[in-house]
């Protein structure tokens, strides 16, 4: 069966033994790394996200599809399913530490409804194509430290998964750590690992762990929109250094050379169609002032073109969501929250044909309490919003069971409409 994993692929092993089905399976991952058959991207899909005791998440599982609109009213939780899917990003980047303590620390964001005894844990999990990964934290036990606010990580695992067949590529727990290395083989790394970061982040060594560097690169691809700044003094509003931007930064504060890339590099038609879309008869314009790039729109029956201090907020935040949607170089998965703050109702159906323009490219994950925005994408890619709401305090699936975090029969039947 293992080694069916691996045919089915199209894949052939090479620079690996074939006396076990661990190098087989190790064999046909590497050569798909170098082959661009997963996904339009080169990416892994996100299949499957569990959280469980993270803010007002007691605990929820998700099940993941191209296109996932996470619905409800603020105060809900949608954010926090964000935010633990980038804090799941921030392990793998070795800013783990960095990322929970910007939140207030571990005692912070841990679940604080009703307990059972003895000590909380916080556990992020999630399911990319075949990987499953594993994250479990708890509090720190050394009482004389000042970085009192850092996680301890309890436990991590890899697992590659191929049906009922589970084959564990790392297992950490305090104190111990094993690495499946290439040829099959555990290595250990007692003692030697920071415990507020994740051992992903700590070894990098594609050769000896080629299952570790080809879970993380994938996830080190993913990216995350939350806010744009459009105020006055904006930095959106000014000129821009003019460098060539193939990634829209995630504040957009490179919003002009982001835009000027793809006209030159990109989807330069699909960029224009999606702005025309917004704005019927406008053109975007990027002009060079000194050494920067500045944003300028020349609307229908205006005799000069309004410059990015005279565009609308919500203008200005429909140009960075184009950027970041239709970046020449799409991410895996990209994640944005909330993407309606600051838009005219009327600019919600041009961004779910946006939406839908990029969702063969990129996965796509949205939070929004905009029901007019989730029916327009459910509408055009045919994905049945998830919707949230907050019952004692907890976040959980509108219209399961309070107490379940997965309901066979209501999840399914969810599933199937999309």
């Amino acid at each position: 069966m293992l080694s069916a994993w691996v045919a089915r692929r199209g894949f052939t092993i090479k620079g690996f033994g074939v006396t076990n089905s661990v190098n087989r399976i190790l064999g046909g991952f590497v050569q798909r790394q170098a082959l661009p058959t997963i996904s339009q991207n080169g990416g892994m899909p996100v299949t499957e996200l569990r959280v469980s005791n993270y803010r007002s998440i007691r605990e929820i599982q998700l099940p993941m599809k191209p296109v996932n609109v996470i619905l409800g009213p603020n105060g809900c939780g949608k954010s926090n399913l964000y935010n633990s899917i980038a804090l799941i990003q921030a392990a793998v980047e070795g800013r783990l530490g960095e990322a929970i303590v910007a939140e207030g620390g571990l005692g912070s964001i841990l679940w604080a409804g009703p307990r059972k005894s003895g000590p909380v844990r916080l556990t992020l999990q999630i399911a990319v194509e075949d990987f499953e990964y594993r994250l479990v934290l708890g509090l720190p036990q050394n009482e004389r430290t000042l970085f009192n606010l850092d996680p301890q990580i309890k436990e991590e695992h890899l697992t590659l998964c191929e049906g009922k067949r589970r084959i564990a590529m790392l297992e950490r727990k305090t104190g111990t750590c094993s690495v499946r290395a290439a040829d099959g083989s555990w290595n250990r790394f007692d003692l030697q690992l920071i415990d507020s970061e994740s051992v992903i982040a700590q070894i990098s060594d594609p050769q000896q762990f080629p299952m570790l560097s080809g879970f993380a690169r994938n996830v080190r691809r993913w990216r995350f929109y939350h806010s744009f700044r459009s105020d006055a003094a904006s930095p959106m509003r000014q000129p821009q250094v003019g460098t060539r931007t193939f990634i829209l930064a995630a504040d957009g504060i490179d919003l002009a050379a982001a835009l000027q890339t793809i006209f030159e590099n990109g989807d330069d038609r699909g960029l224009q169609n999606s702005i025309s879309d917004a704005f019927p008869g406008a053109r975007l314009m990027i002009d060079r002032v000194g050494h920067g790039l500045e944003i300028a729109m020349r609307y229908p029956g205006m005799t000069r073109p309004l410059d990015a201090r005279e565009l609308s907020d919500g203008t200005l935040r429909y140009l960075a969501l184009c950027a970041a949607l239709l970046s020449p170089k799409p991410a895996p998965f990209i994640a944005i929250n909330e993407p309606e703050t600051s838009l005219h109702h009327e600019l919600l159906p041009p961004l779910a044909r946006l939406i839908k323009r990029v969702a063969g490219a990129s996965q796509i994950w949205l939070t929004t309490h905009a029901s007019v925005l989730a029916d327009e994408v459910s509408s055009l890619t045919g994905s049945h919003p998830i919707a949230l709401e907050k019952i004692e305090g907890a976040t959980i699936r509108k219209g399961r069971p309070a107490k379940a975090a997965f309901s066979a029969a209501y999840d399914i039947e969810a599933s199937s409409q999309d």
